[in-house]
């Protein structure tokens, strides 16, 4: 992972990484007691008559410097903070907030860290005071928030990393590192490059926000526990994704024109899901009815095929009475439906008289009596 120089590195000044050659003492330094004990004995010598001290008051003396000494283990650890104790430079045990002791120095110290506190680091941006606006403004640092992505596009990112000491790794965040806040700093910019350096620019500035910072939540998390940093990273919060102002103008045209094709997109899918769900039902439709007509047909067919063979079985059995009565039934089925004229031209031979039967007339009043003979209006004439 490539790290960014940045004012010296973010280690401080100087060819240092980050690993610290010994921890800081984030306390005040305890007084040197042989040299505390030897002024307190040069100025009672000055007080006391002759210069001198009897046995006893020397007994009393180192008695009340041994108090002195034994009292000085003890020390405050505040709410958020944890007291590291160390035995000739070794950390033996880590202390809660509280009133504590440890055996007074040399023997042991104590160190002070801040490890219950969330530290907030801002990248891309910078928090400076302004006197016109008696009050402090959120300033840009285009080299920090500048960042190339995967399609090869530029992106301003702005972001905070929310991060803490982890409970259990105080003494690695002592020890290991000498710059915590650049070393976090240095990681979560790194970070943010290659999860940027692998997306597409529209996703980022879209929907895949919360993505980007679990990626890089991930990563930096990773990278830490890696160098023993003893940090815990908290939250990765991304404050203003936007492309960079020379090309923002361009950039909203090129969103328009992708909004208008989604949308021109959007409506022709759901004229095809109208559209085609009508031609399935209808082309169903007609295989259906298709379907159906080839029973109908099959149907009809089998059954013309068995009359047929029936009716050739009676024709073996009776010929004569068979043809015959094909012969009338054929006849019925051609003249059923057509109008009928019996005309007798032998009985009207020689008269005026034109006899006929009105079949289609009785045929239109079936089911009523058959009406009597009925004749023309001519005279000398009559019907049958």
């Amino acid at each position: 992972m490539p790290w960014k120089n940045q004012g010296g590195g973010p280690w401080g000044s100087g060819p240092k990484g980050p690993w610290g050659s010994g921890p800081q003492s984030t306390g005040p330094k305890p007084p040197d007691l042989e040299d505390l004990l030897r002024r307190g004995q040069d100025r009672l010598q000055s007080i006391l008559p002759g210069g001198h001290m009897s046995a006893m008051g020397i007994l009393l003396l180192i008695v009340a410097g041994l108090a002195v000494w034994g009292l000085s283990g003890f020390f405050r650890v505040q709410p958020n903070e944890l007291g590291v104790v160390l035995r000739f430079g070794k950390h033996v045990r880590t202390v809660q907030p509280g009133l504590n002791y440890h055996l007074p120095y040399p023997i042991e110290t104590v160190l002070l860290p801040t490890a219950l506190r969330v530290s907030t680091l801002n990248i891309g941006m910078t928090v400076s005071h302004d006197p016109a606006r008696r009050g402090s403004v959120m300033r840009d640092v285009p080299e920090e928030s500048l960042m190339l992505t995967g399609d090869e596009n530029i992106v301003d990112v702005d972001f905070t990393v929310l991060w803490r000491i982890a409970p259990d790794g105080v003494g690695k965040y002592l020890f290991n590192i000498q710059n915590p806040e650049g070393t976090v700093k240095a990681v979560a910019e790194s970070a943010m490059r290659e999860v940027i350096g692998r997306s597409d620019i529209q996703p980022i500035l879209t929907g895949a926000r919360s993505t980007t910072e679990n990626a890089v939540h991930q990563l930096m998390q990773r990278t830490l526990d890696s160098y023993g940093a003893g940090i815990l990273i908290q939250q990765v919060q991304m404050q203003k994704v936007d492309p960079p102002q020379q090309v923002i103008d361009s950039f909203r045209d090129v969103q328009a024109a992708r909004a208008d094709l989604e949308r021109l997109q959007n409506e022709a899918q759901t004229y095809a899901n109208r559209v085609i769900p009508d031609a399935r039902g209808r082309a169903a439709q007609v295989l259906q009815n298709a379907e159906g007509y080839k029973e109908q047909a099959i149907a009809e067919a089998r059954g013309q095929s068995s009359r047929f063979l029936q009716v050739y079985q009676a024709y073996k059995l009776a010929p004569d009475v068979t043809r015959e009565r094909i012969y009338l039934e054929t006849m019925e089925r051609v003249l059923g439906g057509a109008d009928k004229l019996i005309y007798d031209p032998g009985a009207s031979r020689g008269q005026g008289i034109v006899p006929y039967l009105p079949l289609s007339e009785l045929s239109a009043r079936r089911g009523a009596p058959p009406p009597a003979a009925t004749q023309s209006n001519k005279p000398n004439g009559s019907a049958r």
